[in-house]
């Protein structure tokens, strides 16, 4: 795992454009350069990072957003909050979606964070079974809102 640089943006758009389901699918640009600010501006942000898994030619396979999250629950240890976490459609099933959990595992527990969280669309069945045998419990309801 390696942190996202700039000239891997292309092949992250790429990647989770290609996994859209539900209300995202449709939603997402065909130009790559249009997420460019959004992109710079995350990494400008201490509280997050972009990561990339790579494979043995150097090409993207896979990618995650971590998010360190403040607040009083928990004594005010920081929670982590995992988004767009997607493995390129070919690579599904070879492992590198528990490289990727593991490595965002230690990112958490070397800050003290208390716990991971995500959201997963319900469409995504087969990302319920994968999260679940990693030790993660469905344990709430979420909810969506969007603004235009």
């Amino acid at each position: 795992m390696t942190l996202a640089r700039p000239e891997h943006l292309r092949e992250i758009v790429a990647i989770i454009n290609a996994g859209a389901v539900g209300m995202r699918k449709g939603a997402e640009f065909a130009n790559w350069e249009d997420y460019r600010p959004a992109y710079e501006a995350m990494l400008q942000a201490p509280e997050m990072s972009i990561h990339v898994a790579l494979d043995q030619a150097g090409e993207i396979v896979g990618t995650y957003q971590i998010h360190f999250l403040k607040g009083l629950a928990f004594r005010g240890r920081p929670r982590v909050e995992l988004e767009s976490v997607h493995v390129r459609s070919d690579k599904r099933g070879s492992g590198i979606g528990r490289l990727m959990m593991e490595h965002a595992e230690t990112l958490a527990r070397d800050a003290g964070a208390c716990m991971i969280q995500l959201t997963s669309n319900r469409e995504r069945e087969g990302s319920h079974h994968f999260y679940r045998a990693l030790g993660f419990d469905q344990s709430h309801l979420g909810y969506k809102k969007m603004l235009s």
